[in-house]
């Protein structure tokens, strides 16, 4: 079997590149260190190009956020661009989005969602295009989180799969307790037509969508808010779900991630899957995995993996039919302690989750992971 490559990005100055080797001559999978690229402060989210996967852009979440860009050979070596380096437009770029000839950057601190031109030739970003939008905020709302939703606070920029007339834009704004919808208008630049309400306090972190049905995992408070999402017609809340078996949840873990893989050939039931922080049982972070078997807008909790991990930020699929799931602790308060890397394989249909590799831990202890691109 094939092995794999697997990026990482992090809480320290680097991108790291693993090895992944599900069925080595050993028998027992492997996860192993192969090389780094030294890039700057905390590059916490990265993505590959749509159509070219040696090139990867990088958000460094810092105070003068900034994007940097990588170029990757087959066996998973890479440089970075130094003369592609330019402005997020705000602070602390938290997610990118990339289509083929733009990159879409929400920065959390500076609440602004920002675009930019892009290529896959040299010299690959045209800063000098860089256009900016502030997201609203409506400051004194009772019940919010004052120590975290003092400003706009735009966390993900993702498409929405259902509107085919139009690209839709939808952004969860932590700060306001929304998720934007945003359409491109004649200038070509995106406008904010609408929202999506939360329930104030929750801080929408990061979004899904499957079959009609619009998923919102609030970070501040660990739910997962479920939502009839027809595009062109009004949004109906369903319900809203703790994403721990501690209900409701305590205020110390906060909701990072969520996931659902499109169902396969191996994997034909739904599922959603959601990372917890800073849980203090001592066997760490938990996935939480729902059930979608009783329907899309019914999602069940069927199961909760201990990872032994901290600060469960990023995780993400790989592989035939995603049979890999790789996990990254950046560490409790996102350094240090629990931090690692692991690759569980998806059991009983995608009901469970088993641990087959692990990356050594003083390797990985040292990483600080936060999210991760399958080349």
């Amino acid at each position: 079997m094939a092995t794999y490559k697997i990026l990482v990005g992090s809480y320290t100055d680097s991108i790291y590149t693993l090895t992944f080797a599900p069925s080595p001559s050993s028998g027992t999978p492997t996860l192993t260190l192969l090389s780094q690229v030294h890039v700057g402060p905390n590059p916490s989210w990265i993505e590959a190009h749509p159509s070219d996967r040696s090139l990867v852009f990088a958000g460094l979440e810092q105070t003068d956020g900034q994007i940097v860009v990588l170029k990757y050979d087959k066996d998973g070596k890479g440089h970075k661009v130094d003369a592609a380096t330019c402005p997020s437009g705000g602070a602390d770029p938290c997610s990118l989005l990339l289509t083929e000839n733009e990159v879409i950057v929400a920065n959390y601190s500076g609440g602004t969602l920002a675009t930019m031109p892009i290529s896959t030739s040299p010299p690959y970003t045209r800063p000098a295009e860089l256009w900016i939008l502030a997201t609203p905020f409506e400051d004194g709302k009772p019940g919010r989180d004052l120590s975290r939703q003092e400003i706009s606070h735009p966390h993900q920029a993702v498409f929405n799969p259902l509107n085919t007339t139009e690209k839709e834009l939808l952004v969860p704004d932590l700060g306001s307790d929304k998720v934007w919808q945003l359409t491109k208008g004649s200038d070509g630049h995106w406008a904010i037509r609408g929202f999506v309400s939360a329930e104030t306090g929750g801080g929408p972190r990061h979004i899904a969508i499957y079959g009609n049905v619009l998923y919102i995992l609030l970070e501040l408070t660990s739910q997962l808010a479920v939502y009839k999402f027809n595009s062109g017609l009004p949004t109906t809340h369903l319900t809203t779900l703790s994403t721990t078996k501690q209900s409701p949840a305590p205020s110390y873990m906060k909701a990072a991630e969520i996931l659902i893989p499109k169902p396969n050939r191996s994997f034909p039931m739904g599922y959603i899957y959601i990372s917890n922080r800073e849980d203090q049982h001592p066997d760490g972070d938990t996935i939480a995995i729902f059930s979608l078997e009783k329907g899309e807008e019914h999602p069940e909790l069927v199961g909760e993996v201990r990872t032994g991990l901290r600060h469960i930020r990023g995780m993400v699929f790989g592989g035939e039919d995603d049979k890999w799931l790789v996990v990254g602790g950046a560490g409790r308060e996102g350094r240090g302690v629990g931090s690692g890397v692991k690759i569980y394989e998806r059991v009983e249909g995608g009901k469970g989750l088993r641990q087959i590799a692990e990356l050594d831990s003083t390797v990985g202890s040292k990483l600080n992971a936060t999210a991760f691109i399958w080349l």
